[in-house]
């Protein structure tokens, strides 16, 4: 113990000492840094050339073994969490033999207008229905995708006296578009002015509220709900809520069979 202590008492013996661990710590970290880098990683790539907006599968995965220096930018190295079952984005195309790069790949909610192609509508017979609105009748640009909307009517009947009443419950926001299409609340770089709603409604309403369309003097009105607070979403059904405004709007109509000819349709709308 005393003769260590004179060791350590020696400060050239203690600057050689302190020389060879920093020399050992550098070629240990040195060697694990080549490794690392020149080590093999198992990275997936496609198979097949994929076209944009497309679901990809297994079958269009394949692996290679590349260093870790060769992998540059965003490439995606995991194929159940980060690859599988997402989508190619609108503007990629991915090549065969290419690796996956984060840009490339979104979630199916992320395409632009994927409600369009939503199984879960199609299964429920819904469809989507366009209309014109404006920073007014958006209540200051606060209808979001996923809110639930009332369906008012304004018109004249055939008495001369002025209707207003409610003739949808609980119809969902699919998007909210500016006048160029693009989604108004998809960037918060800028602001963009509502000019449509897109909402999912059933055939019958869907064909209902485009019969309000080419009635004279007759107009939907937009109303906020708190139904999606108050139930849970499996919960909230879409209702027609007023039988009188429904058949004031078919009078106001006629109804083709499915082979009616074109002769047939002298005023398919009048007021």
């Amino acid at each position: 113990m005393k003769k260590l202590k004179q060791i350590l008492s020696n400060k050239n013996t203690v600057t050689f000492i302190a020389a060879i661990l920093i020399i050992l710590v550098l070629y240990f970290f040195y060697n694990w840094r080549i490794n690392q880098a020149t080590s093999p990683v198992r990275i997936p790539y496609a198979v097949q050339t994929i076209a944009p907006r497309t679901k990809i599968t297994k079958e269009m995965i394949g692996y290679v073994e590349i260093p870790q220096s060769a992998i540059k930018g965003n490439v995606l190295t995991n194929e159940n969490t980060q690859i599988l079952g997402m989508y190619t984005n609108i503007n990629s195309t991915i090549p065969s033999g290419s690796l996956f790069y984060d840009q490339m790949i979104v979630r199916r909610e992320e395409l632009p207008d994927s409600f369009l192609e939503d199984d879960d509508l199609k299964a429920k017979g819904m469809v989507a229905y366009n209309f014109s609105v404006d920073i007014k009748s958006t209540y200051g640009n606060s209808m979001y995708p996923g809110n639930y909307v009332d369906v008012y009517f304004k018109g004249v009947g055939e008495d001369g006296l002025l209707m207003v009443g409610k003739l949808v419950e609980n119809v969902r926001i699919l998007a909210v578009k500016d006048s160029a299409g693009r989604h108004v609340f998809e960037t918060t770089t800028e602001d963009r002015t509502p000019s449509q709603i897109i909402f999912a409604v059933t055939n019958e309403i869907h064909l209902l509220l485009r019969k309000v369309e080419y009635i004279k003097n007759a107009e939907i009105i937009l109303v906020p709900t708190n139904a999606s607070l108050q139930l849970e979403e499996d919960e909230i059904t879409i209702n027609v809520t007023s039988e009188t405004i429904k058949d004031y709007i078919n009078n106001q109509s006629i109804t083709l069979d499915d082979d009616a000819t074109v002769e047939d349709n002298n005023d398919v709308v009048v007021d």
